[in-house]
Formats: C-alpha cells, sequence, structure tokens
C-alpha cells in the first residue's frame, strides 16, 4: 500500500510504520509554498496531486503522500496537496443550522500545514470551501481547477473518494477525463492498523476517550496542539497557577479536559520540553464567550513567553471541564491538578524527558 522504500527508513522524514521514502528525495528542498485558493496564473506549475480535508496527517494520509512525492520526483513535477477550509462537513452542518453535526477538528491550519510539509508536500492550496465552491459541478472542478488552475498531469485519491455538487463525480469520472486532459489517476486502498483503517474518525475517537497511545498509534506521532502564546486576563496568575494561552480557533476540538502536558519551544531548539497541566476547553466557570481556551500551567517555569511558538505535547487526561461555584472552588481544583500532575511525571518513565517548569508566565 505504501511506496516501496528506496533508501533507508530510518532516515526518512516519514514515519516508517506507514510509509518511507530516501531522506536524499527531501535534501535542499524549497520551503512548502501555500496558496489561499488556486495559484495565479504566473504560479501555476505541473504537478502530482492529492485532494482531500487532511485532518492530523494520520498514518493512512501519510502514505498517501508519499506515493504523490514519489510520483512527483518520478516526473520532475510538484508534489502538491489541495485541502479545504472549513471542513466541507463543517460547511454543511452550518448551512443545515446543527453545527454539532460538523466533524470535531484533530489540528489547526498551521499543524496541518507543517504535516504536510514534513511529509515532502512542495505546495498545498486552501481552498475556501463555500457554497460557490459546493455547487461546482464535476465537470467544471476537472476543467477549471484541476487542469486549467493546477496544472495536474499525476492525481492519486481514495477509492471511494466524491467530488462536485452533490458527490456526483468519483473515480470513474476522473478515470473517464483523464485520457482527454493528459493526467494519470490512481486510487489508494485504506490502510489497515490492527485490522482497523486509519481514519481521521478513528483518530477523533481515540482522543475524545483520552486514549494518547492509541493517537499515536494511528497519527504516527504523539498528539499536540502548537500555537502562538497570547495574553490572557491573568486570573490563573492571581490564582497562583500562571498559564500560557493559546486561542483555538475552531470551535470544537478532538478533545477538551484537564491534561498532563509537556511543553516545547520555550528554551532553545535544544531544551528539553518542560512539565505542565493544561485545561483545554471552554473555561466555563470564568467565562461564557464559547471562547476555546488551551490554558497550560508549566511547572517552575519563569520567564515571559508572550508572542512565543509552542507545541504542547498531550500525555495523560486527568478528568474532563468542570463548572465551579466560586474561585477559591477552581483553584483548589487546579492545585490537585496540578499535583497529579507532578505526581504522572514522577512515576511515569518518560519523566526524564520533561523537566519541571511557574511563575511569570
Amino acid at each position: 500500500m505504501a511506496y516501496p522504500a528506496n533508501g533507508n527508513p530510518s532516515k526518512s522524514i516519514y514515519n516508517s510504520r506507514f510509509c518511507s521514502c530516501p531522506y536524499s528525495s527531501f535534501l535542499n528542498r524549497l520551503p512548502m509554498k501555500v496558496f489561499r485558493g488556486l495559484p495565479n496564473a504566473a504560479s501555476r506549475a505541473p504537478c502530482a496531486l492529492t485532494i482531500g480535508n487532511f485532518d492530523g496527517v494520520h498514518g493512512g494520509h501519510q502514505a498517501l503522500l508519499a506515493r504523490v512525492r514519489a510520483a512527483a520526483t518520478e516526473r520532475g513535477v510538484e508534489a502538491a496537496v489541495m485541502t479545504f477550509e472549513p471542513h466541507p462537513r463543517e460547511f454543511f452542518a452550518q448551512m443545515a443550522g446543527d453545527p454539532s453535526k460538523a466533524p470535531t477538528r484533530i489540528a489547526n491550519l498551521r499543524d496541518k500545514l507543517q504535516s504536510l510539509s514534513n511529509n515532502g508536500v512542495d505546495r498545498t492550496i486552501v481552498e475556501h470551501f463555500n457554497a460557490r465552491f459546493a455547487a461546482m459541478p464535476p465537470q467544471q472542478f476537472i476543467e477549471k481547477v484541476l487542469v486549467e488552475g493546477l496544472h495536474v498531469k499525476w492525481l492519486m485519491v481514495g477509492e471511494d473518494f466524491c467530488f462536485g455538487a452533490r458527490r456526483a463525480g468519483n473515480v470513474a469520472t476522473l478515470l473517464a477525463a483523464s485520457s482527454q486532459y493528459g493526467f494519470e489517476v490512481q486510487t489508494l486502498p485504506a490502510i489497515m492498523e490492527g485490522g482497523v483503517r486509519i481514519s481521521s474518525s478513528a483518530v477523533r475517537t481515540a482522543l475524545a476517550a483520552g486514549d494518547f497511545p492509541r493517537a499515536e498509534l494511528l497519527l504516527g506521532r504523539p498528539y499536540a496542539i502548537s500555537g502562538h502564546v497570547i495574553h490572557g486576563k491573568k486570573l490563573g496568575r492571581s490564582l497562583g497557577f500562571p498559564t500560557l494561552n493559546l486561542l483555538i480557533r475552531h470551535k470544537r476540538p478532538a478533545l477538551s479536559g484537564i491534561f498532563v502536558v509537556r511543553v516545547h519551544g520555550l528554551g532553545g531548539p535544544d531544551a528539553a520540553p518542560l512539565a505542565g497541566v493544561a485545561s483545554l476547553g471552554l473555561r466555563p466557570t470564568v467565562d461564557d464567550s464559547g471562547r476555546v481556551l488551551l490554558e497550560t500551567h508549566v511547572f517552575d517555569y519563569r520567564g515571559d513567553c508572550y508572542g512565543k511558538l509552542v507545541r504542547i505535547e498531550f500525555l495523560q487526561k486527568l478528568r474532563d471541564e468542570e463548572k465551579y461555584a466560586d474561585l477559591p472552588s477552581l483553584a483548589a481544583a487546579i492545585d490537585n491538578d496540578a499535583e497529579r500532575a507532578r505526581a504522572w511525571f514522577r512515576h511515569t518513565s518518560g519523566a526524564g524527558n520533561a523537566r519541571g517548569a511557574t511563575d511569570r508566565i
């Protein structure tokens, strides 16, 4: 299923459980180009393309991207991905007036783009999924998007891929058009793990259950969220637990609650991650705005981190979010969470991989 290895998998930037490609294929690559919508005429270039939401960029996605990268290298063209913002199911849920029908989000756009770049993609087209795009007939999508807009020479999609208004286009539609427009079409079967298809839905289920080992198995890497640290209301500091805050722009993250975490990015590039405890959710005791925040209390850390790009790695779920009657009750709960998180680090063999880090954040 994955493209056969031509080099030493241990030197691959891919997760070798799902795919491997020669490391030399990615040396001296230029930074990935990101386009909001189709590139203008001057920026268009022949490409090997795949299309999808790529939420989480899990092991199945990685196997697909390895095939795209290999096809692009073989043909001397760029490896390209078309993805969508918002998620099409999110758009249709909003149109139906029931946002709860939208899938939860595994990754923010920043993390998705970073994962695509890590997997050898040269250019990513982030297409705004709206009513106009949703109403586009399959033939118009092929002509205006694939052929004229992206100069596709090779295309790989999943076996159940559908596109166009009312999902009227499918793999057979693409195959019928390929000879007319001069591009190849290939499909990739589902990638399995323990007899179960690797999918974004499976990752969401693992994250919602706080099953981080399972999520890591499906993703091929520990689950984490990155972002720039923003200013908050300094409430945590007043309670004795200062936090670094990341704004979660999508309203329905794949997980919520209180977690044991590691924080990457507060030191230099080679600095060890720092231990902490984090809250991801709506903060019902102190905020009724509906804004989702990731707040992390870093143990024994003193420093200014506003504006820094950090990555929060999730290790263990402690509990769900709760609404407390008053701030003293909230502070007591945070104190208990912090002690449980410290105990987790003390009693876990990986504790040495994260050192303590509390004050002026």
